[in-house]
């Protein structure tokens, strides 16, 4: 169990598959019984396959990850319940937080309740001090997330699925496992898109080569 936590991924501010079918086909079958139960499992279920199959992670750090959301999620709630509106997103085993806080003395707080939980391997808290956002503001936010993607896939500068976009409060962190060209072209794009206030990288950066092996099914690890 992690006990001191540094962020892995560079944060930048400027304001395999063949394999993992078989997973998938196996998360599948298994979730169909724990459709009733709690652990997120069902979140990984057909639905994400696709997704799962097109990430750069490996199969089952793109599981972990999942898990690691909804503990980390849990224990927050457990610990500060509605003071706080915290959004958790791990990535490469990586947590991002993104939210409000009433106080520094809990936002601090939210860094010793994702280090208790296991696998963690850095932490990003970029909570602010202040009152929860509000609904609409909340809304408004999804609504730049969708036009954030929508205009990668219409860029085809590079994989969509490679970079993953949080936003919160106008601001929109980008996550992924990147190329310092991708990221590039990543940021210009949320940068120039319609509502946002700042753009935040939370990249994890590799060489060309590497993405090249990455995405390339026959030479993905097992």
């Amino acid at each position: 169990m992690n006990t001191s936590l540094t962020p892995q991924p560079t944060l930048d501010k400027d304001t395999p598959h063949i394999g993992r079918r078989r997973i998938l086909l196996a998360l599948g079958v298994a979730a169909l019984p724990l459709l009733q139960g709690c652990f997120p499992v069902v979140a990984t279920g057909v639905g994400a396959g696709a997704a799962m199959v097109a990430d750069r992670r490996t199969s089952g750090t793109y599981v972990e990850d999942e898990g690691i959301e909804w503990k980390v999620s849990a224990r927050i709630r457990e610990r500060l319940g509605d003071m706080a509106h915290v959004n958790v997103t791990s990535y490469n085993r990586n947590v991002l937080l993104t939210g409000e806080a009433p106080s520094e003395n809990m936002r601090a707080q939210l860094n010793e309740v994702v280090a208790a939980v296991e696998n963690v391997r850095g932490v990003v808290n970029e909570v602010v001090v202040g009152p929860n956002s509000t609904l609409s503001a909340r809304a408004n936010d999804t609504l730049i997330t969708s036009n954030v993607k929508a205009r990668f896939v219409d860029a085809q500068r590079f994989s969509a699925h490679s970079v993953k976009v949080v936003t919160e409060a106008n601001v929109v962190f980008l996550l992924g496992i990147v190329t310092r060209a991708e990221a590039d072209a990543a940021a210009e794009i949320a940068r120039t898109s319609k509502g946002v206030r700042k753009v935040v990288r939370v990249f994890e950066y590799i060489s060309e080569e590497e993405a090249r092996r990455r995405d390339n099914p026959t030479n993905a690890k097992r």
